[in-house]
């Protein structure tokens, strides 16, 4: 059963300057409550029971999200009728009882802070989250849990993008299985166009296997001196460990650009009128 998720918070959200400099792009606002919630939402739907947040020291903000009871104590003492407020408090006292922190305080990659959540892992598996990806309108993770039922495999979740636009991607080349989705034979990180074996691109959804944490370890740092998640998963791949690319029926939303969080923003305040 999948009931941990990991959500890498570390990053320093230069693209999304100069909001970013004095709030952690995960908090900025969409549609009136922070775009972090909406991946929250997503691990409680799918039955998620313990998420893990790597943050680093300069986003402790983060943290003190989930930890202002003061505050929200003394708002609700003078508006004891605002039900609103109430609600919102009792969801995120919900959240902090099943969120636990780990700092990752130099920016080493995805692959280095889920390194740091080595020692919280129970499970032969887990969930992980990029909150830049945000997956709208049908649940990302319930799908693939139920494939990581199906067929015991790692799965990590993947979309069609334009042949013209696979250099700004992790690739896949596979082989299908069916209903959509594929086993996952390669990742090619940002190919060019001729080279690309496909034009299906890595999504910020994984269930990974706990023996990634072993090949992580020994792995060396990547692209920009970085440990990528993408090249523990082709060490695996290599290793013959099961990987399945599910083609999610959702529609994803880009929030890790100043156009994207607009666009996302606009998106989801359609959504929920």
């Amino acid at each position: 059963m999948i009931k941990q998720a990991i959500i890498p918070l570390a990053g320093l959200g230069t693209r999304l300057l100069p909001l970013t400099s004095v709030l952690p792009k995960e908090l900025l606002p969409m549609n009136g409550k922070p775009g972090l919630e909406y991946i929250l939402d997503e691990c409680l739907e799918a039955g998620i029971k313990q998420i893990i947040f790597v943050i680093s020291v300069k986003k402790k903000i983060i943290k003190d999200y989930f930890y202002n009871d003061a505050f929200f104590k003394k708002i609700i003492k003078k508006k004891k009728n605002d039900k609103r407020l109430k609600s919102e408090y009792l969801k995120i006292k919900k959240l902090k009882k099943m969120i636990k922190f780990v700092y990752q305080n130099k920016p080493k990659g995805t692959g280095d802070a889920v390194l740091k959540c080595n020692k919280l892992i129970k499970s032969k598996h887990f969930l992980m989250l990029l909150p830049d990806d945000l997956i709208i309108k049908k649940n990302c993770s319930v799908g693939m849990i139920k494939l990581h039922k199906k067929y015991n495999s790692s799965v990590v979740a993947s979309k069609k993008v334009p042949k013209r636009e696979v250099s700004r991607w992790g690739i896949f080349k596979f082989n299908r299985l069916k209903d959509k989705n594929f086993i996952i034979k390669d990742v090619i990180e940002k190919p060019n166009i001729k080279s690309a074996p496909s034009n299906y691109a890595v999504i910020g959804r994984y269930i990974l296997p706990k023996k990634i944490f072993s090949v992580l370890k020994k792995q060396k740092p990547g692209k920009n001196g970085e440990i990528h998640i993408t090249d523990a998963i082709k060490s695996l791949i290599e290793e013959k460990n099961s990987f399945i690319g599910h083609v999610f029926a959702g529609k994803y939303l880009d929030c890790g650009t100043m156009k994207g969080y607009i666009n996302s923003t606009i998106e989801i305040s359609r959504l929920r009128l």
